[in-house]
């Protein structure tokens, strides 16, 4: 049986400091306790280890053997320590993040930098699908949606809602007859999503947007196409404001039509949230949207 450590690393401490009184102060233990586990060790490794003489502790022969292998035992000790040390501290490897095209190119990219700053050793890989199934097939590590998953695993933390807006180019406005009401925006003609308008088409109405399937004789998967198609000025297109925003080619279509709000989760595995390096993105991520 190999010797407790707590023993080995009280002869060593005393060696090192001269006294058992010195050695327990360093140990932060009392001299008594101290003694006992040296004496302790003496029993078990069946040797003596020190002789008195006069006042002082002197090494006997076999406790000099020992002592030599016990500064290497300390010495790969303190290197597990700090090595363990770095690893708890480094923030550095892959980090997957998936979110729908649109936020891909135009709200990650300073979101991205930000992370840049904050620790360069992350690589930041975007998935631009928005598919909370990325999470699921662990092909991501997060993923930013607008709907409050419900599947088992995950931990989902809500932020601050964005809004929504319905947007066109100044010329299609033009074109429109410069449209003031929800009842003449909707005689034009929308960008929709392969599937999923009920939800949009809703909301519109219930701002005087009265719309249905037939606004909507475009549709894409990609809302990142879909709203170049809104930007070339080929149809109005929902999109929530911090897109709008950085897109100068468009406008409010008309503004005294209250917002859409938009809810915005940040979404990890359960495990994956004690993941240091995951766990930073994650809360600047949170910290961003709210």
């Amino acid at each position: 049986m190999l010797p407790d450590w707590n023993q080995l690393r009280a002869l060593l401490a005393t060696v090192e400091t001269g006294s058992l009184s010195a050695a327990a102060k360093t140990l932060n233990l009392t001299q008594p306790t101290l003694g006992r586990q040296v004496a302790a060790l003496e029993d078990e490794l069946g040797v003596a280890i020190f002789e008195r003489v006069g006042r002082r502790l002197v090494l006997t022969e076999a406790g000099q053997q020992l002592v030599r292998h016990l500064r290497d035992m300390g010495e790969a000790a303190e290197r597990v320590a700090m090595t363990a040390a770095g690893q708890s501290q480094a923030v550095e490897g892959v980090v997957r993040i998936t979110t729908a095209d649109i936020y891909a190119g135009h709200v990650l990219p300073p979101l991205i930098a930000e992370i840049r700053r904050a620790a360069p050793a992350i690589r930041i890989q975007v998935l631009a699908t928005g598919s909370i199934s990325d999470l699921l097939r662990r092909e991501a590590d997060i993923a930013i949606r607008h709907v409050r998953p419900e599947q088992d695993g995950l931990i989902a933390r809500r932020c601050k809602d964005t809004q929504a807006y319905i947007y066109g180019t100044p010329d299609l406005l033009e074109r429109m007859g410069q449209p003031g009401t929800g009842e003449a925006l909707a005689r034009g003609d929308f960008v929709g999503a392969m599937e999923g308008n009920a939800d949009f088409v809703a909301a519109a109405r219930a701002r005087g947007v009265p719309l249905s399937e037939a606004n909507f004789p475009f549709a894409t998967q990609s809302g990142m196409t879909g709203w170049e198609w809104v930007r070339k000025g080929m149809a109005l297109g929902g999109m929530v404001e911090a897109v709008g925003a950085l897109t100068p080619e468009v406008v409010i279509a008309v503004p005294e039509i209250a917002p859409i709000p938009v809810p915005v989760w940040i979404v990890t595995h359960r495990e994956l949230h004690t993941s240091r390096r995951i766990r930073l993105v994650f809360d600047l991520l949170v910290a961003h949207f709210s």
